[in-house]
Formats: structure tokens, C-alpha cells, sequence
């Protein structure tokens, strides 16, 4: 009955890490489903952070002590307090063995020949639980990070059968965890413009669609940035594609750079010069106080000749905005305008007379676009022409 039992919660620890659509999901279901099927009341999912020397807590769950978080976003540990992840460890596979858990309790190890105990013995007292059962987990022949699983004071202590039973759950834990890697790489590449690292048009149309949507629930202000790199194509018939690979890079980081002044800004690029910045929830003058930093920056760059800059933004009077298609149509406009006039600052929809007018006028030709595009700003604003519709 009991290998019955534990075969059943490795099969559901299995397909609750399978049925996660993102890492802290996964991480949850690896912690929780470790914690129920060693019959114990806390688990928590640790990383080894090579670089920083320290292990890193990714989730907590189960009966959780005072200050303890589901998701904390600082809790670490420097490895040298845990040595067991890089000398015990290291020890056991270089003499051919394999990563085995073990367990300590609150009196000190329960393990044979298991040195380390001092700061875990010390974290159980100081939670009141009585003992903890600890799993490597080890991701492409290397160790990646730990299961805890943790029982009350007054509960019986792990044994040898259960630590044998954790480090099945551990490998369990790290196929979990390398399929997850897996549909996270391919969900960046989906969403990832490959030479700038921003976002791309794909990322963007969900982001708006999401934001619209909370929009409509509860009026928070939805405001999309929309920039054309100007000069991009004389410097690549000038000096080559690859240094105009190197400016929109370096446009790239700048954009990056303003929409941190944003909170949960989504930095893009839409394709060839074109790029955007998408905001759910800072004002429209907090966005185009960073798209007029936006334009200052862009000047300020060795190669191009800054940037045409048009904001769109339901925080300004632009009528009602259902999709995210309309609110691109105003968007484009309002830079076109910004290019037809070149101007070194933002054009805003709702704040300049002509950008409305001009994102409801149906497209005539490219020639009329790119008429729209070369005009001087004196020009007739009605004969110009835009927007092409995404």
C-alpha cells in the first residue's frame, strides 16, 4: 500500500509540474507535491546562484513561519553556510555515488556521516519544527539547487526510506524544472526581438490586449509610445548594416532605459526602425515626461538623428479606445506628425489638433505617405497621410 502511495504522488507531482504555464507555478507544484507525498507540513525550492555564491529561495509552501513568504524576492543564503551543496555534494560524486538526501532534526543530524547541520538545526528551532528531510537537485550533470521538506516538532522524523524517497522526488523535481527551461526559452524566443533583446510586435499585441482589458474593467490609464530611429538608413548606406545593427542597438538599451521611469513598461521593437514603449497604469504625463526624455537621449546618440516620437494614451481625450489597434492608429499618427515636423519632442494625441483628424483619414497610397512623411510642417495636414493600419 505504501509504494502504491508513493508511486501515485510521483505521478501527480510529475503532471502538476507539467500543467504549469510559468516558472513560479512549477516551482509551487514541484514544493507542495514533495510536501505531500513525504507527509510533511513545509517545503521550500532553493537555486544555487553560482555566480553570487548563495542559494536562493524560490518558493515556500505549506504551513509557513512568521516572515516566511510564498515567493520572497531576498531570501538567500551564502553557500558557505550550507557547504553540503558544493563540498558534500562534489564528495559524492567524485567517488561515483549519487546526489542522496538526508535528514536532520532539531537535536542536530539524523544522517550518518553528515557533517553540516549547525545553521539548518538552528533554522528549525528558531521555526519550531522538528526535523528536514534536503534533496539535491541536479539539472544537466550539475547540482542546480535543493527540496526541503520539513515536519512539526511533535511528528515522527524522517527515516532512511524517506530520504531514499526524496531524491527520487528530487529527480522528478529536476525534470520538472528543465521542461519548464525549455517552454521558457521557447516562449522568449516567441516574444524576444533577436537583435535587441526588447520585446517584439507579438509581445506587444498581448500586452495591449491585456492592459485594454483592465482598462475597461476598472479606467486604468493604458498609453502606447511609438518612435521611428531617424537616419538609421543612411548609416547603413553609408557605413554599413552592421554599425546600423549597432544603433538600434544602443537605441535599444536607451529605450529600455526611459521606460524604467515607467513601471511595468514593455520596452519593444516593432520591426526595422520602428520601435514602442506600452504602459498599464502611470499617467499620461508621466509617460510623455519619459518619452520627452526618450527624444533628449536619442539626440544625444553618436550615429542617427534622433528619434520621431508620438504618444497615445486613454489618460488624454482620444475618445474611447476598444482595441489596441485603434489606440496604434493614434499613436502613428501622432509620430508621423512628429516626423513631419520634425520636431525634437513627443507629438501627443489629444493634445495636438491634428493628430486626430489625421489617424481617422483613410490611407490613400504610399506615395501619399511618404508625401505625409517629407512635408514640411507649414504644409496642408489633411493631404498628409499618417498611419498604415497594423
Amino acid at each position: 500500500m505504501a509504494e502504491d502511495r508513493r508511486l501515485r504522488s510521483v505521478v501527480a507531482l510529475a503532471q502538476a509540474m507539467a500543467a504549469a504555464h510559468t516558472p513560479r507555478e512549477s516551482w509551487r507544484a514541484a514544493a507542495l507535491g514533495a510536501c505531500v507525498a513525504l507527509d510533511g507540513t513545509f517545503a521550500a525550492l532553493s537555486v544555487w546562484e553560482r555566480e553570487r555564491g548563495r542559494l536562493k529561495v524560490l518558493v515556500n509552501a505549506g504551513q509557513r513561519a512568521e516572515g516566511e513568504e510564498e515567493f520572497p524576492e531576498s531570501e538567500t543564503y551564502p553557500v558557505n553556510r550550507f557547504p553540503e551543496i558544493t563540498e558534500f555534494l562534489h564528495e559524492q560524486w567524485a567517488g561515483g555515488g549519487e546526489p542522496d538526501a538526508w535528514v536532520e532534526t532539531a537535536d542536530g543530524p539524523a544522517t550518518e556521516g553528515h557533517g553540516y547541520c549547525h545553521q539548518r538545526v538552528a533554522a528549525l528551532r528558531r521555526r519550531r519544527r522538528g526535523c528536514c528531510v534536503v534533496a539535491p537537485i541536479v539539472l544537466h550533470g550539475r547540482a542546480w539547487g535543493e527540496l526541503y521538506v520539513a515536519r512539526p516538532l511533535d511528528a515522527p522524523v524522517f527515516d532512511r526510506e524517506d530520504a531514499d524517497f526524496a531524491t527520487v522526488l528530487a529527480s522528478v523535481v529536476a525534470a520538472g524544472i528543465a521542461q519548464t527551461e525549455r517552454l521558457e526559452e521557447v516562449r522568449r524566443l516567441a516574444f524576444t526581438d533577436p537583435l535587441t533583446g526588447l520585446a517584439n510586435r507579438r509581445a506587444v499585441d498581448t500586452r495591449l490586449d491585456e492592459a485594454l482589458e483592465s482598462h475597461r474593467r476598472d479606467g486604468s490609464v493604458v498609453s502606447l509610445v511609438v518612435c521611428d530611429l531617424n537616419g538609421l538608413k543612411q548609416v547603413n548606406d553609408t557605413l554599413g548594416h552592421a554599425v546600423g545593427d549597432r544603433l538600434l542597438e544602443r537605441f535599444g538599451s536607451v529605450l529600455s532605459r526611459c521606460g524604467a521611469m515607467l513601471p511595468g513598461a514593455l520596452a519593444a521593437r516593432l520591426g526595422g526602425d520602428e520601435f514602442c514603449l506600452v504602459t498599464a497604469g502611470p499617467s499620461a504625463d508621466e509617460v510623455v515626461k519619459a518619452a520627452e526624455e526618450l527624444c533628449v537621449r536619442a539626440a544625444e546618440l553618436e550615429l542617427g538623428a534622433g528619434v520621431a516620437c508620438g504618444v497615445a494614451s486613454t489618460g488624454d481625450p482620444i475618445g474611447q479606445v476598444r482595441s489596441g489597434r485603434r489606440l496604434f492608429r493614434l499613436a502613428d499618427a501622432a509620430q508621423y506628425r512628429a516626423k513631419a515636423a520634425r520636431s525634437p519632442r513627443p507629438v501627443v494625441a489629444g493634445r495636438d489638433g491634428v493628430v486626430m483628424r489625421l489617424a481617422d483619414s483613410p490611407p490613400r497610397s504610399p506615395r501619399e505617405r511618404r508625401r505625409f512623411r517629407d512635408a514640411r510642417p507649414e504644409e496642408d495636414a489633411e493631404a498628409r497621410e499618417p498611419w498604415s493600419e497594423p
